[in-house]
């Protein structure tokens, strides 16, 4: 009952973040230098043009009427055309959305892969050589950043050994899956090695810990003590950390995305950007802010399984 609870006050509370998220995403669009209009007819748009573009985009309305359309328009589902592509933000997110999004799902699931069994081994035999030789090798992935190792891993393992397509995307799921798995790599070599150190330190904080020795002390097997005791609690701050990562993340498959030739939201982002396309770029930043929101609320949902304290 009182994780049920916890959920309601969770998703009140998203209803004030959304609302200021409506904000910032108006203001920020509108503080983009240049307009729409000059980036639709070039440089050698002539005053009279421009005033004209703007007023059939309604961008020569004061900003506070500018906003309550948005406002209007959003709670309607109505996200607006997109001023360059001339098709409607709605379908432009629906298809290029669950691109970023299966993308970010398998470098998540593959930085979980590699951090959780990694982290375990290395708390597990801390100072040895397999700790150290765990840590440096992430610590290499870390340091560089994410567009120079997807360029690695894309000349080595694409353009020199063939083993993985060079760009795009493909067609059919699992087509889809190998197209995306360098690019996803990519992404969760970084995230891995954050997960990997926070997961070890709190796995080590949890086995000395004094209910870890009163479960020893009971006769617990090493097994059961490792993944009921130990495992459940030292997650917890990891799981927390995965949640605020999944917005850097959302980041990194932005400049990945761009390198890998891959059709994405964050591409079309950078693309909306450069064209002061307004409607794309306030539609696409919504839906991620909403995806973004989303996850926090799952990661705080299953926190407070592991742990019944954080819903009260």
């Amino acid at each position: 009952m009182a994780l049920l609870s916890f959920i309601a006050r969770r998703l009140l509370q998203l209803i004030p973040t959304l609302a200021f998220i409506l904000v910032v995403i108006f203001v920020l669009v509108r503080l983009l230098p240049g307009d729409p209009a000059s980036a639709i007819l070039g440089d050698r748009a002539r005053d009279a043009d421009v005033v004209r573009i703007n007023a059939e985009l309604g961008l020569d309305q004061p900003l506070p009427v500018q906003f309550l359309v948005f406002v209007k328009n959003i709670a309607t589902g109505d996200f607006g055309n997109s001023i360059h592509l001339k098709v409607s933000v709605a379908s432009l997110i629906a298809d290029r959305l669950p691109v970023t999004l299966m993308l970010t799902i398998m470098a998540a699931l593959i930085a979980l892969v590699l951090s959780v069994p990694l982290a375990f081994v290395a708390a597990t035999r801390r100072g040895r050589l397999a700790d150290n030789a765990i840590r440096g090798s992430f610590q290499v992935g870390l340091s560089m950043p994410v567009f120079y190792v997807g360029l690695i891993l894309l000349t080595v393992f694409g353009a020199q050994l063939h083993w993985f397509p060079v760009g795009g995307f493909g067609n059919g799921f699992f087509d889809q899956l190998y197209h995306l798995f360098l690019p996803a790599l990519t992404l969760a070599l970084s995230l891995a090695a954050i997960l990997m150190r926070n997961l070890r330190a709190a796995i080590i904080g949890v086995v000395d810990a004094e209910y870890v020795d009163f479960a020893r002390a009971k006769g617990l097997r090493s097994r059961v003590i490792m993944t009921r005791h130990v495992l459940r609690n030292a997650l917890i701050s990891t799981i927390n950390l995965f949640g605020l990562q999944v917005g850097t993340l959302l980041g990194g498959a932005v400049i990945t995305e761009t390198v890998f030739a891959i059709p994405g939201a964050g591409r079309l982002m950078i693309e909306s950007i450069y064209g002061r396309d307004y409607p794309v770029v306030q539609g696409l930043t919504l839906a991620l802010a909403v995806v973004v929101s989303l996850t926090f609320l799952l990661t705080d949902i299953l926190q407070a399984w592991l742990d019944p304290r954080v819903a009260q």
